[in-house]
């Protein structure tokens, strides 16, 4: 009996002597790591990069200028739905948790202990804690560092601050940060009009955006949202049949489109933003989230392009034909050959066009097709045909302006014919300037014939000749 009790007094005195040990240890641990460590008051005054946006007269919108593209939106902004998908996918412990998840932890070592690939096992705190204050260096050192200043923001703020600052901060892909600006350029849609799988997608990428890719990496990017969605019926955020039905959708990815009056109006925009930085400095024009309505008109814009390319057109075509704007050889499919050519986007309804074989009567030509984000050519293969009379101002036959391999710009005769007139892009340039004389303000402006072609400015930026 002496002998037990004297073992178990040996086992609480050694048990004593490792608690103490081990309470040194971390004491040290934590006294080490917190050395210099970095001040969480910096959330309390947190001010994101946010681009700046002009808009026209009208309110719609000309340009968007960032080196970070972010839209800074309140947590009480945002559907309670999207934070919950975020939770799902990144820390389904956020709200129980004092900043460090032992149970995220434990789950990770595990993973790692028997997967080849690496888990990490930070908590949305956490990784307020580097994004803000810490960066991403790889090491041992920067993970305590990070878990301490997680224990100090769980303690000084709340979660929904917390979750605010991170929803607004993450980087999401293809330039966006924060999901205001995601959604708007992943969907062309604000935040509360997203459906579960728009918000399961953004939620699936803070872990690794390019792995995600919409278009390089769809599948990858549609079996991680449909995780995402998972853990949300899981979690209990949203019913089996809801999820299932969004993990059957396609991911709809549709990135904002440039608004119809970006075409027309380019050097416009730029002259604004030229205005910006030198009135502002670069970094007010680039992370200070101005909002500026000009008094540019739209639709007088559009009737001024229109009005000065028409007059250099008919004047560049007064001088005869130049000559096609490349010639290529091309094998089975000329559409790959063709949409690696340049062309300018802002010269429509002008497109690119090859000339494929031709008559006596009329020349067959192949249209350049598009390319998604990615770089992939569309498979959609488009012809059309340019007669005679397309070629009339050349005062030319076919024969004598066309051979196959040819590359020139076309503009369709009609929307249905499928007939096409030959164009080419004028050598000489002009500009217009359409303005109120009382007020100053200016109506619209056309620096040139392309501001593709080039973004100098006519209108503003060329000395005038004498007598002009």
């Amino acid at each position: 009996m002496r002998l037990l009790a004297r073992f178990f007094g040996f086992l609480f005195a050694t048990g004593a002597i490792l608690f103490v040990i081990g309470a040194v240890v971390v004491a040290a641990g934590i006294y080490f790591f917190s050395q210099d460590l970095p001040s969480d008051a910096a959330l309390k005054n947190y001010e994101p990069p946010v681009m700046t946006r002009v808009h026209a007269g009208d309110g719609s919108l000309l340009g968007e200028y960032s080196h970070e593209r972010r839209l800074y939106l309140p947590g009480s902004a945002i559907p309670p739905l999207v934070k919950q998908a975020f939770i799902s996918a990144e820390d389904k412990n956020f709200y129980s948790h004092n900043g460090i998840d032992p149970e995220g932890i434990a789950r990770a070592v595990l993973a790692n202990l028997t997967r080849t690939s690496q888990q990490g096992a930070s908590t949305i705190t956490q990784q307020v804690a580097k994004n803000f204050l810490l960066g991403n260096e790889k090491s041992y050192t920067r993970k305590a560092r990070e878990a301490l200043l997680a224990l100090r923001i769980e303690k000084n703020y709340s979660k929904e601050k917390i979750l605010e600052l991170y929803l607004n901060e993450i980087y999401l892909g293809l330039g966006n940060y924060g999901v205001a600006a995601a959604s708007l350029n992943y969907f062309n849609k604000s935040v509360t009009e997203l459906s579960l799988s728009e918000m399961a997608y953004l939620a699936a990428l803070p872990k690794a955006p390019n792995n995600y890719h919409p278009f390089t990496k769809r599948d990858r990017a549609e079996a991680r949202r449909n995780y995402v969605i998972e853990r949300m019926i899981v979690d209990g955020f949203v019913k089996r049949a809801d999820g299932e039905a969004a993990k059957k959708e396609p991911l709809g990815v549709n990135p904002k489109a440039i608004v119809p009056t970006n075409y027309a109006s380019g050097f416009f925009a730029e002259e604004v933003r030229r205005e910006l930085s030198d009135r502002y400095g670069e970094k007010k024009l680039y992370e200070g989230g101005l909002s500026v309505r000009t008094t540019l008109d739209p639709k007088m814009q559009q009737m001024a392009r229109k009005a000065l390319t028409d007059g250099l057109v008919r004047y560049d075509e007064a001088h005869g034909w130049r000559g096609p704007v490349k010639h290529i050889d091309f094998g089975a499919d000329w559409g790959t050959a063709l949409a690696d050519v340049t062309s300018y986007n802002d010269v429509r309804p002008w497109r690119l066009g090859i000339v494929l074989d031709m008559t006596d009567t009329s020349a067959r030509i192949g249209l350049q097709p598009s390319k998604d984000r990615s770089g992939a050519v569309d498979s959609v293969r488009e012809t059309g045909q340019v007669s005679a009379s397309g070629i009339a101002w050349t005062r030319k036959s076919l024969k004598g302006v066309f051979i196959p391999g040819d590359v020139v710009y076309v503009e369709p005769l009609d929307a249905k014919s499928g007939q096409f007139r030959l164009r080419q892009i004028p050598e000489v340039s002009g500009a217009i300037t359409a303005m109120d004389p009382f007020t100053g303000r200016v109506f619209a402006m056309v620096g040139g014939f392309s501001f593709d072609q080039s973004e100098f400015n006519r209108a503003t930026q060329a000395k005038r000749q004498p007598g002009s």
